[in-house]
């Protein structure tokens, strides 16, 4: 492993396993993403979301084998979602495995100047009988340069999930040396504070079913696929985007002072915006960062209106930008 990667132990993110000859098509009739643009290169991600469009769990999907899917969710709910989507397995032949113990899920972090284009230009990958391609070099000279891109190497899977700064996800297998053996291990909360930045959503369990998919910006950030067909929400979903207009968001905010915020809390900003943390991290100040679905600014009195019953937590904090837009 080369010195400019820094690696990150993310104990509380697990692994589903699906499987079986009708895994993909079992998956296209539940997720939000187009699951036939997954691919041995190529990673999703996907909301898995109840009769009324509200998001169930975010699922990180990466392709294993053809008819083999594993799926990187929290490990506080890959229970609660396998019970679920297992009602609707009927005489599919699909099979459901929480494999949290099998695998280890790291992240992997690249400093500026990390080049992982130049880290590509190695031998053509030797061919496998099963069709997928294995990488002839280590993994971790070949991860992969864009974001959703996926390779593999041995027992050793990546995904790209942010550009800049660069971050990976590894999964590896438990039983195998540590994929990153080489790399500086930091605390959890940098790869947090990298999450809360970039503006990316994640559904816990004092979350789930909570918020509509775009009310967490999934439209925006790509995990959903408007011309795929039939999924569970699917038609609350296409209808807020076809026809409604989404006035509460994901945002991304900075208290003022210090404040201590799990996800699932509520309260009110002092311009009259109710909230609920979707994620935060604290600050070496005693501040906090965090992400939470607000109003969005400029809609008049819809503030109050969403307001969480009885005597509402104010909390003073300042928005700050995300790296993407959102449009109401």
């Amino acid at each position: 492993m080369r010195a400019q990667y820094n690696s990150v132990t993310l104990a509380s993110l697990g692994v589903l396993r699906v499987r079986g000859a009708d895994a993909l098509s079992f998956l296209q009739g539940q997720l939000s993403n187009d699951l036939t643009l997954l691919g041995p290169q190529r990673s999703l991600l996907a909301g898995y979301h109840n009769p009324q469009g509200r998001v169930i769990a975010l699922l990180r999907l990466l392709q294993l084998a053809p008819d083999d899917v594993l799926a990187v969710l929290p490990r506080e709910l890959i229970a609660a979602v396998a019970q679920r989507l297992a009602r609707f397995i009927l005489r599919a032949k699909v099979k459901l495995a929480d494999e949290s113990a099998q695998w280890t899920v790291t992240g992997l972090m690249g400093a500026p100047a990390s080049d992982p284009a130049a880290l590509l230009e190695q031998r053509p990958a030797a061919p496998r009988s099963d069709g997928l391609q294995r990488p002839s070099a280590p993994l971790a000279e070949a991860l992969p340069a864009d974001v959703n891109g996926a390779a593999r190497s041995e027992a050793s899977l990546a995904v790209r999930v942010a550009g800049q700064p660069a971050r990976w996800l590894l999964l590896s297998g438990a039983a195998r040396a540590h994929a990153c053996a080489g790399a500086s291990e930091l605390p959890g909360l940098t790869w947090q504070r990298l999450v809360v930045a970039a503006g990316e959503p994640q559904v816990y369990a004092a979350t789930s079913e909570q918020f509509v998919a775009q009310m967490l910006n999934l439209d925006v950030i790509g995990a959903i696929d408007f011309d795929k067909g039939c999924y569970t929400g699917q038609e609350v979903i296409a209808r807020a985007h076809y026809r409604g207009r989404v006035k509460r968001r994901l945002q991304r905010f900075l208290t003022h002072g210090a404040a201590q915020l799990q996800p699932g809390d509520t309260g009110e900003l002092t311009d009259g915006r109710a909230f609920k943390v979707v994620d935060a991290v604290p600050c070496a100040d005693g501040r906090c960062e965090f992400l939470a679905v607000a109003t969005l600014p400029g809609e008049a009195g819809e503030g109050n209106r969403s307001a969480p019953a009885g005597g509402a937590r104010r909390l003073d904090a300042e928005q700050l930008e995300l790296p993407y837009a959102i449009a109401a």
